[in-house]
């Protein structure tokens, strides 16, 4: 009656069984029992006598009190992560891997399987042991009666039992009833014997004397001896008892089996532990007050009184300390107990046996670690994994062949406590940092609690043995660090996830309370990119600046308004763009607002309390003379919002313009009329790249128009991987020739330290003048004309990039001007120690006179050509005009700029990047094309220049 309700096998319709995956199991059958049946191991039968014996009554209910707490707070531990959600097959791995992420749960996992699989061999030589004693009270044995024959049995043994389990949950189950009344016979066999007392004096001169006050008084205290090639001491024996507790985690193993595995799991087994460890200190009491610790077994010495001692020449080979029969000479029928133990050892065995294969396979299937993936096929419709048995087969065989029960146990317990540390580890991790998703419907556990069992078992572990302590820990660090490296493709929602975002949040409000200080200036970049994959060059001069050291946000502005989908969609477009070049920053999209507020809502809005930007950088804007006037306005405005808002500003210019969007647009083939053709059937053999993108010809074009043309290329998604170009290339010669062309010839492509070289045909320049900052750096210079105090932005800037490896090869040259000519050498002097102090490292330091000089002719003729259209005379558009009055006030500073033209000129010519001070927009003195003209002067035909004004915040130090 009570099992059938509760799920008992022969109660479920064979329909019911077949129609969910397997069978599912009730919690007596599915977590009492296999609990019991795992718990009472060969431990009950072959060592708790040894245990009383060298501990005494007292030490060795503290021994079993001991183990019971570990086991319940694991226990507890353990009910509260399995009843935080469905809990699938793989038992102990799955939960915990789900809710600390793979890194742990991979790692216990082996752990457990390991533990698992040696456990299963401890219990195959105990069984072998009773075996070898119940041949040898009938004088026969099989090779030697010893070590061997245990390899033997064992041996064969195991491979009865992997059958067994591999054949399937039912057998098993069936006979777990049987197997339980069996152990539990026995039991009873022992108790009423004790009770009863001896029947006769051989059994008195074995040392069993019935309740006795002379014997119990002796047997309270310990006699640690030296034993099994030992000297026992208190955790020495702890170790050997310990493996006989471990069985708990039998439900949870199975847990992809249980009907309710959130209400089995605790209720089977907190009640199979209170069974069991009551069980046990029964026995170790009546143990200790019936039997004596030594004795000789020969008859005439209990004539003499002494039947509790051993005559000191005399060999005892009975007792509770000498022999590990001692239960079968207590209770009433011997041979039960000899049933009781095959019954133990070989059921514990078998679920052992059964749990580990479901663990290997859970790993497998999670492609955790590529070892395992291939014992993980399962076969047949419950998926059986025949190749964990034969895995699992081979590892315990090995241990059966040490054949020696004290070796293995304290192995066994080493793992094991490893393994619950870490069970009570996640419970407080996850019940410590409290994800949203934490909410078990099992109650009784507490977060300290779970702390304390995580302390005791990992104390325990190294009392027991610190060196194989150690080596547990070195392993499973090894585990947990191959997983990290590996990085599998999941996503558990672990609490170890919580725990970044907690961490993050909380130093980021950390952050808010800590004043700047010069020192730790960091430049926080804001760098309106667009969508990032349009101007590559920007992005990688920025990343060289924050690289894993500092903030930086790609700014994308929207005029258009975009719908949800197609801003998530940039979203992701543009961070696997920035994941694939290993770019580490922030992409945030403003739309729906013209370019000025957008940008000006960016400068004020994006960033969280300190982690805001305090440098603006973009791109230089070329086509300010022929674009729409009210784009120039709002470009120069931007640079005012900029430094009203106190951050410092950066423009980038490169000689062949920083926009690249033409290559990178992802606009599908159209069909062009000029000879051309489409490529839109074989979209799907390039499209397979993934998000890599690939080169497309947008019209037919011989090589000379290439060269007016380059434009006519399209490189989409330069360098997002090592083959999407190789194979790009290949696509685009495959193409050309389908069409029968020689005009173009084939791209070879050359992979050189995954930077990408292209030979020198336009796509080549394209592209080389596209990632011109993620190359390594020829030979050269890096010019710094530091030429206003800002606050030393313009002088840190290049030195940051000078440190870089990629430029490693460049110089930091520092060109600073003369105001007057006859102070040359104390202004050189003033500026070295000024450098020195600042601690900056540059190769050369240049004063330049001439400043005030009157610009030559033909340096005035282009300047006045770039104010064509703009002048008031031309009939300008009042917002960009330049009037008579403003030019005429602000010639010196026009002549300025044109000077500094003729000085970079001279100086600069081949550097490989230019930084330079940029001109102060002053707002109502200046007008914008007026200032336009001025960057145009100063960039026009130079090398990359990037011009840096500071907003007078102090970002070098001399104090250490």
């Amino acid at each position: 009656g009570m099992f059938s309700q509760d799920g008992n096998l022969e109660a479920q319709s064979p329909e019911v069984a077949n129609e969910s995956h397997g069978v599912k199991l009730g919690w007596i059958q599915g977590v009492l029992i296999p609990c019991l049946l795992n718990i009472w191991g060969v431990m009950l039968f072959l060592r708790l006598s040894w245990v009383v014996a060298q501990s005494g009554i007292i030490q060795s209910l503290i021994i079993i009190g001991m183990s019971t707490v570990v086991c319940v707070l694991t226990t507890l531990s353990l009910s509260a992560i399995c009843t935080n959600g469905e809990v699938k097959g793989g038992g102990v791995y799955y939960i915990i891997s789900r809710s600390l992420g793979p890194e742990f749960g991979a790692s216990i996992g082996i752990v457990f399987a390991f533990a698992n699989t040696v456990a299963a061999s401890m219990n195959t030589i105990g069984f072998c042991d009773s075996l070898n004693d119940l041949l040898h009270s009938h004088g026969l044995q099989i090779v030697d009666g010893d070590v061997n024959d245990v390899r033997i049995v064992g041996t064969i043994a195991i491979l009865v039992m992997c059958i067994i389990c591999a054949v399937g949950m039912e057998w098993e189950s069936k006979a777990q009833n049987f197997l339980t009344v069996i152990i539990v016979a026995a039991i009873v066999d022992f108790i009423v014997g004790a009770i009863i007392g001896p029947k006769d004096v051989l059994q008195e001169a074995q040392g069993f004397v019935g309740f006795n006050l002379t014997v119990t008084k002796q047997n309270l205290g310990p006699d640690y001896r030296f034993s099994e090639n030992v000297n026992q001491d208190f955790f020495s024996v702890f170790a050997i008892f310990f493996p006989s507790v471990t069985g708990i985690q039998a439900g949870a193993n199975i847990s992809g089996d249980l009907k309710d595995p959130a209400s089995a799991i605790p209720k089977g087994t907190l009640l199979s532990l209170l069974i069991s460890m009551a069980s046990y200190a029964v026995f170790v009491v009546f143990a200790g007050m019936t039997a004596a610790r030594d004795a000789s077994g020969i008859v005439g010495d209990v004539a003499n009184g002494t039947q509790f001692y051993c005559y000191p020449n005399r060999s005892c080979k009975w007792g509770l300390m000498n022999s590990y029969s001692m239960m079968q000479v207590i209770s009433i029928w011997g041979p039960l107990i000899y049933a009781g133990c095959f019954a133990a050892t070989l059921s514990t065995a078998l679920t052992n046996l059964l749990s580990v294969p479901r663990l290997i396979q859970a790993l497998g299937i999670d492609r955790i670690y590529p070892g395992l993936i291939f014992f993980s096929k399962g076969y047949g419709k419950a998926g059986e994994a025949y190749r964990g048995y034969v895995l699992t087969f081979l590892i315990s065989t090995a241990f059966v062949l040490i054949a020696q029960l004290n070796v293995i146990a304290p192995l066994i317990s080493n793992f094991y406590l490893a393994s619950y540390a870490l069970i009570n580890f996640c419970t407080f991790h996850a019940a410590f940092i409290k994800p949203l998703g934490w909410r078990p419907t099992f109650k009784y556990y507490n977060v300290w609690l779970s702390l304390s069992g995580f302390i005791i078992c990992v104390a325990i572990m190294f009392l027991i043995s610190w060196v194989t302590s150690l080596i547990t820990f070195i392993v499973v660090l090894a585990l947990y660090l191959l997983v990290v490296y590996r990085k599998p493709d999941v996503n558990w929602g672990s609490s170890t996830q919580a725990q970044t975002y907690k961490t993050a949040l909380t130093s980021v409000h950390k952050l808010i309370n800590v004043d700047e200080h010069v020192k730790n200036y960091r430049p926080q970049i804001l760098v309106l990119t667009g969508k990032p994959q349009d101007r590559p060059p920007l992005v990688d001069l920025v990343n060289l600046i924050t690289k894993n050291n500092a903030l930086m946000l790609c700014g994308h502005l929207s005029e258009e308004r975009l719908s949800h989908r197609a801003r998530l969609n940039l979203a992701r477009k543009s961070y696997a763009w920035l994941h694939a070049n290993k770019i580490k920053a922030f992409y945030t999209l403003v739309d729906g607002i013209e370019f000025e507020m957008a940008a000006r809502s960016l400068l004020q809005a994006s960033g969280l309390g300190k982690l805001k930007p305090n440098i603006l950088v973009l791109g230089y804007k070329s086509t300010w003379r022929n674009c729409d006037t009210g784009d120039l306005a709002a470009y120069f405005n931007v640079l005012h919002d900029a430094f009203d808002n106190r951050i410092s500003v950066a423009i980038l210019r490169l000689p062949y313009g920083e926009d690249y969007s033409k290559f990178t647009e992802e606009t599908d083939s159209h069909c062009y009329d000029n000879g051309a053709f489409s490529v839109a059937n074989s979209s799907q053999d390039l499209t397979n790249h993934g998000q890599t993108g690939f080169l497309r010809i947008d019209s037919f074009v011989s090589l000379n128009q290439m060269e007016q043309h380059p434009s006519n290329i399209s490189l989409s998604a330069i360098g997002s991987s090592d083959n999407s170009l190789i194979d790009s290339a290949k696509a685009l010669r495959r193409y050309v020739n389908t069409e029968k062309s020689d005009t173009l010839m084939p791209l070879s492509i050359l992979k050189s330290k995954k930077k990408y070289m292209l030979n020198k045909i336009p796509i080549g320049s394209q592209l080389s003048n596209m990632t011109i900052f993620r190359q390594k750096q020829a030979e050269g210079n890096i010019d710094v004309w530091w030429l206003y105090d800002d606050g030393g932005l313009t002088m840190l800037l290049p030195y940051i990039i000078s440190t870089r490896s990629d430029w490693s090869n460049c110089k930091l040259r520092v060109f600073a001007l003369l105001s007057r000519q006859q102070e040359a050498e104390l202004e050189e002097r003033n500026m070295a120690s000024l450098l020195s102090k600042f601690r900056i490292h540059y190769h050369s330091l240049k004063m330049v006179a001439g400043i005030t000089e009157k610009p030559q002719d033909q340096t005035v003729t282009f300047f006045n050509s770039l104010l064509e259209g703009f002048c008031e005379e031309d009939g300008a558009d009042p917002e960009v005009c330049v009037s008579k009055v403003e030019l005429a006030a602000l010639q010196q500073k026009t002549d300025r700029q044109l000077r500094l033209r003729e000085l970079l000129l001279e100086n600069s010519h081949d550097a490989r990047l230019i930084v330079m001070s940029l001109p102060m927009p002053r707002k109502g003195t200046v007008s914008a094309p007026l200032y336009m003209a001025w960057l145009e002067v100063l960039t026009k035909d130079m090398p990359p220049s990037l011009l840096v004004r500071g907003n007078h915040t102090s970002v070098l130090t001399f104090y250490s």
